[in-house]
């Protein structure tokens, strides 16, 4: 194999109680890479489509080429890699855009190199991306756009990452209004310290929701769906947060959040009819603000990355 095509998913981070330590994949938006094998020696960023200009070619300022080029090294290769980044989701838009292009690049650099490592011993590279985009090395949007489902990140020194089976009829709502919040700014307004008595409720609150969705008791992942800590500090950054989560709720939604760092909202609902039907509840909010929206009705995506097309295929994978 000399050439693949990869997709990867975006991702919900979070999920109102579990700070940088939960996530889930949904089906799209997501993200694209080309990678073709160089007779150069090095890792190019031949072309970027889709950011307007903004992310860079270099490849060690980029998620894609940062990631592909800690690979190669751990690995002990030399070989030369150009990438093509297809850029299907907005810049910083709490859906895990930096976490779908470093998940689709590392799946791909690993299936180009011919599968050296399992998908859970390149998920340490796909971080290294985040840590380029935000300044953290957090996994809670590569896990689950690498790895797929629901994730639960239990340590990180050393990296402990479990999967969660989910409830069939769980589907999640993400709307994302068209206003900019910046990820690092999200991060910086956030305290060092947390109240002994939040810390104890959000504790509560994570443990529930996963037992929630091991049981499929969607009254207890409902009330789990509280985010005391963090919630409370970031949706001051964000137009119409009250507004839209008292929609959802009146609309039938099992918890509703801030996904990721915002501003894209989430919520979590029982059936693809009540996830469609919140949705446009949320959408009229912020309609009536004069904020346009992106929506999205997705299951968790179990799948993860997927690959499009390689030159061992006749055949592309649709998307």
């Amino acid at each position: 194999m000399d050439y693949i095509k990869v997709f990867a998913p975006a991702t919900v981070a979070n999920v109102a109680c579990g700070f940088d330590v939960l996530g889930f994949a949904i089906d799209s938006p997501g993200d694209e890479v080309e990678l073709t094998k160089s007779d150069t020696g090095e890792v190019r960023i031949t072309k970027i489509i889709g950011d307007g200009g903004k992310l860079p070619t270099d490849a060690d300022k980029n998620t894609a080429g940062v990631v592909v080029k800690a690979f190669l090294e751990a690995i002990g290769s030399k070989q030369g890699i150009d990438i093509v980044l297809h850029k299907h989701m907005p810049l910083g838009s709490g859906m895990g855009s930096s976490a779908a292009s470093s998940a689709a690049a590392v799946y791909a650099a690993n299936k180009l190199m011919g599968s050296p490592l399992s998908d859970l011993e390149i998920l340490p590279f796909a971080m290294e991306g985040e840590r380029i985009a935000c300044g953290s090395a957090h996994a809670d949007n590569v896990a689950p756009s690498l790895l797929g489902g629901f994730t639960l990140i239990r340590s990180y020194s050393p990296l402990d990452v479990v999967k969660i089976d989910v409830p069939d009829e769980l589907f999640a709502t993400v709307v994302h209004p068209k206003i900019v919040v910046n990820t690092k700014d999200a991060r910086k307004i956030l305290k060092g310290q947390v109240p002994l008595d939040k810390a104890i409720r959000q504790w509560g609150n994570v443990g529930a929701l996963i037992a929630g969705l091991l049981q499929k008791d969607y009254g207890l992942i409902s009330r789990s769906l509280e985010d005391v800590i963090i919630e409370p500090v970031r949706s001051l950054l964000l137009p119409g947060f009250d507004e839209a989560k008292q929609a959802a709720l009146e609309a039938g939604a099992l918890g509703f959040g801030i996904s990721g760092s915002g501003p894209s909202l989430f919520s979590l609902n029982r059936g693809k009819k009540t996830a469609e039907t919140v949705a446009h509840a949320i959408k009229s909010v912020y309609d009536g603000l004069g904020i346009e929206t992106d929506l999205f009705v997705s299951a968790v995506n179990q799948q993860g990355p997927s690959i499009i097309r390689s030159n061992e295929s006749d055949s592309a994978k649709t998307i």
